[in-house]
């Protein structure tokens, strides 16, 4: 395999997504304001641009691409755990902690959470907070809020299922 990094970007209705590669997946998915740098395509980033095509026209509720996260152990057992949370559902910060085995790793699998660095895919927006808050995106809460609202989350009473 060589080390060869692509990158693209896609505009999403709710902004501009910078979607970053390489030979084994997609490595970062992340909300950007503006392009930069020279966009360079591979078969993964091809085909992730077809799903989110298929995901925001409401064909598509979940991804199935090759991931080649970066992160600790407990990140990656965190956000495997979100890949676990389906279109249009949501739960709390504390619920993923339990899912985890240990409500009281809430902090760490928060942080964990925040760290992820394919939004959308691994769906991190999904989580919230225990009062129905929407609490911490990296992308910003105006963009979580669409999202949610976009998979059928209406109104924050409405967040838990």
């Amino acid at each position: 395999m060589d080390g060869t990094l692509y990158k693209t970007y896609y505009n999403s209705p709710c902004g501009l997504l910078e979607i970053c590669g390489n030979e084994k997946g997609i490595t970062s998915l992340y909300f950007v304001n503006k392009r930069s740098g020279t966009e360079k395509k591979n078969k993964h980033i091809v085909d992730c641009l077809t799903q989110l095509d298929a995901y925001f026209n409401k064909k598509r509720k979940s991804f199935s691409l090759p991931l080649d996260l970066e992160g600790t152990d407990f990140q990656k057992r965190v956000w495997n755990e979100l890949l676990k949370i389906p279109f249009g559902k949501t739960i709390s910060y504390l619920e993923l902690a339990k899912n985890l085995g240990d409500a009281k790793c809430i902090r760490a699998a928060g942080t964990a959470n925040g760290k992820n660095p394919v939004s959308i895919i691994v769906p991190c927006h999904r989580v919230i907070g225990s009062n129905g808050d929407l609490i911490g995106y990296g992308g910003g809460l105006n963009k979580k809020k669409w999202l949610l609202e976009f998979e059928g989350v209406l109104t924050q009473k409405e967040l838990f299922v």
